[in-house]
């Protein structure tokens, strides 16, 4: 849970500025400025410029947050006659003023000498808002190690073509996080990006198994000694990965896949099907020490690898039709803890920013912006200011917007 104690009278500004403080908005806010005056110096002066100021800067950002609330396409609709146009937060600034802000926007302004990482221009972003995570939150021993769902908004999925789907640009990277399984908050992200030659770049790490166990060992570079349970789907599961891990006592439950996951080291018997028809519930186990391999029949075979928990120990699969089915504790808790992540999936996944930019890193700003946003709506269900005014996640988000607007009536809309 949380590691302070916030106010009865703390806003959605202050949740929010846990993770993304004054003091980092005040940075954009001169490398913003500094990469407008690179730019006239380079390509011609702007006479309608003019440098941005903390102010401007939290409104730029609220305009943004409104879109992850109505999922406008393009924040410019704000200002239009529209279906998404917002006249009571349109006011509060130009639309050419905003236009001038999102040219010029920045993170980090300059490539310094030794930089090589391709995520230079927002990595002390992200480096502050991992701090912030760190700081602000204690997870709990069961986590989910998983690409959360950011792809679109779910309404523009189920309206549009195959083709238009096909149009749209491919994300250029992806992103993965470390949530804790109990509450939903995503304790660690980690960016990975599809092209370059570095060492962490693709053309690096041709193999699939590879590249997802340096993601899991990013992941996991804060957890070791702390006795973590650590679910993995079956991309990240292998038996190396898991040992590994154990050394550093984390300890691991993965849903296994002889199509996906790396089989290194596991006995061939247990990965091939019996021959022999077998009814539901029935399983197999074979164990390395700590480690145990499971096959477990539910309308076909799934298998599960763990270091967590004894396989002796029985638990239940409960089927709304098919009532009970007998299974080992593993494969219980697993399907308990990664049903936590897809209600969170369901519920938050809807909430990330609508505007789309070209560039990668603003792609990836925003999303972090989203996640920072929905970890402190967390907080907030779990503080005592949440029994005083009982926000939803949306009333929440137009609260935050119009306190970073500078609006006084910041009462959500019911």
């Amino acid at each position: 849970g949380p590691t302070r104690k916030m106010p009865l009278t703390a806003s959605a500004m202050d949740f929010f500025q846990l993770f993304v403080p004054d003091n980092v908005l005040k940075n954009m806010v001169v490398q913003t400025n500094m990469y407008a005056k690179k730019y006239q110096e380079r390509f011609g002066s702007d006479d309608s410029w003019i440098d941005v100021t903390l102010t401007e800067m939290k409104a730029f950002l609220g305009y943004m947050i409104s879109t992850s609330i109505h999922h406008c396409e393009s924040v410019l609709s704000i200002w239009s006659s529209g279906f998404y146009s917002n006249k009571s937060i349109a006011l509060i600034m130009t639309q050419s003023r905003f236009e001038k802000i999102l040219k010029y926007f920045h993170v980090v302004a300059f490539r310094s000498s030794q930089t090589t990482h391709g995520l230079y221009k927002i990595q002390p972003f992200l480096d502050s808002l991992q701090n912030g995570f760190d700081s602000a939150f204690k997870p709990s021993q069961a986590q989910v190690l998983h690409e959360p769902l950011i792809d679109e908004d779910p309404v523009f999925i189920a309206t549009c073509t195959e083709r238009e789907l096909r149009k749209r640009k491919k994300r250029k990277f992806s992103l993965w996080v470390r949530q804790c399984s109990s509450t939903g908050f995503i304790c660690q992200i980690y960016v990975h990006l599809k092209e370059g030659s570095g060492a962490d770049g693709l053309d690096a790490l041709k193999n699939k198994p590879q590249l997802h166990s340096m993601v899991a060992k990013s992941l996991c570079q804060n957890a070791s000694g702390k006795n973590y349970i650590i679910f993995t789907g079956p991309s990240i599961t292998s038996l190396n990965l898991f040992e590994e891990f154990e050394k550093q006592e984390i300890y691991c439950c993965g849903l296994l896949s002889t199509r996906k996951s790396d089989c290194t080291g596991l006995p061939p018997s247990m990965l091939n099907n019996p021959e022999t028809p077998q009814s539901r519930g029935q399983y197999r186990i074979r164990m390395k020490g700590n480690m145990s391999l499971i096959c477990w029949y539910n309308k076909g075979h799934f298998r599960f690898l763990t270091n967590a928990y004894s396989p002796v120990q029985q638990g239940v699969i409960i089927k709304r039709k098919s009532g009970e089915i007998p299974c080992p504790l593993a494969v219980e808790a697993f399907a308990a803890h990664l049903s936590y992540i897809c209600k969170y999936d369901d519920k938050y996944s809807k909430y990330f920013i609508s505007h789309k930019p070209n560039k990668t890193w603003q792609q990836v700003f925003w999303f972090a912006i989203s996640i920072a946003i929905n970890n402190a709506y967390i907080l907030y269900k779990m503080s005592e200011a949440y029994h005083v005014t009982r926000y939803s996640r949306a009333q929440f988000g137009e609260r935050l917007v119009k306190e970073l607007l500078g609006l006084e009536d910041a009462s959500p809309s019911h």
